[in-house]
C-alpha cells in the first residue's frame, strides 16, 4: 500500500468519482468512509469525529483527497488533527475540496486552505462553484423541486457557474496523479454562468413541467434550511452565500477544468437531461 491515495468522503458526490477515476488509471485508491464496503479490499474505516481512525487510514499513503465533514459550520477542529497526522507520516501531496466562495484564510474551509498550503510540499486547492447535483440529490433544493416544483433561493438574479461533481473529480484525479504537482488555488466552474431563474427554466424544459424560482430574503432562506434539518449556524452560513451570489460575486466562468483535464465541462442542461428521472422522484 506504499503508493496508495487516500480518498476521504469516498461515497460522496466527488469522492466516489475520484475513487473510480484513480482505479481506472490503475492507482490504488483507499476509499475512506464511516461504513467501508466489506467487498472492497482497499476500503478503510474513517470518521472525522474519531481521531483513532486517522493513522490506520493513512498507513502507506502518498497522497490524500480531503473533503471536510459535511454540515459542519466550523470543520477546522476536526480536520486540523488529521492534516497534522498526515504531514507527520510523510504525506507530500494533498488535494483539498474547498469552494469558489471561500478564499484562503477565511473562516472554515479558508482556514483549512491555509493548513494544507502550509503543511504539505505539494498542495492543490480546488474551489468549485455550486454543484449541479444539488438539483437532483439529497438536498433541500432538489426536495423543493420534487415536492413543490419550486427552486427557493435568496440569490435574486445573481449568476453562478454551476459545475458537475464529475468534472471536479476529474480535476482532482489529475492533481493527485500528475508527475509534476498541479498546485495552486484552482477555481472550477461549468461552461456558463446562469441565474437560478434561468436554471429553473432549464429544469422546466427537461422535466416537462413548470418549475418556478422563488426569491426569498436571506433570513427566510436560513429559516427554511433549519426546518429542513440543518443546524441554525450552518443554515445561516449557507444563506449568507446566497446573498453573495445576489451581489454578483460568483458570476464567473473559468477554463480550469478543460485546461487541466482536457475535457469539456458539462452544461447544466446536459447534466439535468441525464438525470431527468431524479428530478421527478426521490433519490
Amino acid at each position: 500500500m506504499s503508493d496508495s491515495v487516500l480518498v476521504t468522503g469516498a461515497t460522496g458526490n466527488t469522492g466516489a468519482h475520484v475513487v473510480a477515476g484513480l482505479r481506472e488509471r490503475s492507482h490504488r485508491a483507499r476509499a475512506a468512509s464511516r461504513h467501508p464496503d466489506s467487498a472492497d479490499a482497499d476500503a478503510v474505516a474513517f470518521d472525522w469525529s474519531d481521531d483513532a481512525t486517522f493513522a490506520p487510514a493513512l498507513t502507506g499513503v502518498r497522497a490524500v483527497y480531503v473533503v471536510a465533514p459535511a454540515g459542519a459550520a466550523d470543520p477546522v477542529p476536526r480536520v486540523r488533527p488529521f492534516l497534522e497526522t498526515a504531514a507527520a507520516r510523510g504525506v507530500r501531496r494533498v488535494v483539498l475540496l474547498s469552494s469558489s466562495a471561500v478564499a484562503r484564510g477565511e473562516p472554515g474551509l479558508g482556514e483549512i486552505h491555509d493548513l494544507v498550503t502550509d503543511l504539505f510540499a505539494e498542495p492543490t486547492v480546488l474551489r468549485p462553484s455550486w454543484f449541479m447535483q444539488n438539483f437532483v440529490g439529497d438536498h433541500p433544493l432538489a426536495e423543493t423541486i420534487r415536492r413543490a416544483r419550486e427552486i427557493v433561493t435568496a440569490t435574486g438574479d445573481g449568476r453562478l457557474g454551476f459545475i458537475d461533481a464529475a468534472d471536479i473529480a476529474a480535476t482532482a484525479v489529475e492533481a493527485l496523479t500528475a508527475t509534476e504537482p498541479v498546485g495552486g488555488d484552482l477555481v472550477l466552474t461549468g461552461p456558463e454562468s446562469l441565474s437560478y431563474p434561468e436554471a429553473a427554466a432549464i429544469v422546466s424544459e427537461v422535466l416537462g413541467r413548470p418549475v418556478r424560482h422563488v426569491d426569498v430574503s436571506t433570513a427566510e432562506l436560513a429559516r427554511r434550511l433549519t426546518a429542513a434539518g440543518y443546524s441554525a449556524e450552518f443554515s445561516s452560513m449557507l444563506a449568507a452565500l446566497d446573498e453573495r451570489i445576489r451581489t454578483g460575486e460568483q458570476d464567473l466562468v473559468t477554463t480550469t477544468v478543460r485546461d487541466i483535464t482536457g475535457r469539456t465541462p458539462t452544461s447544466l442542461r446536459h447534466f439535468l437531461a441525464g438525470h431527468a428521472s431524479r428530478l421527478a422522484s426521490s433519490p
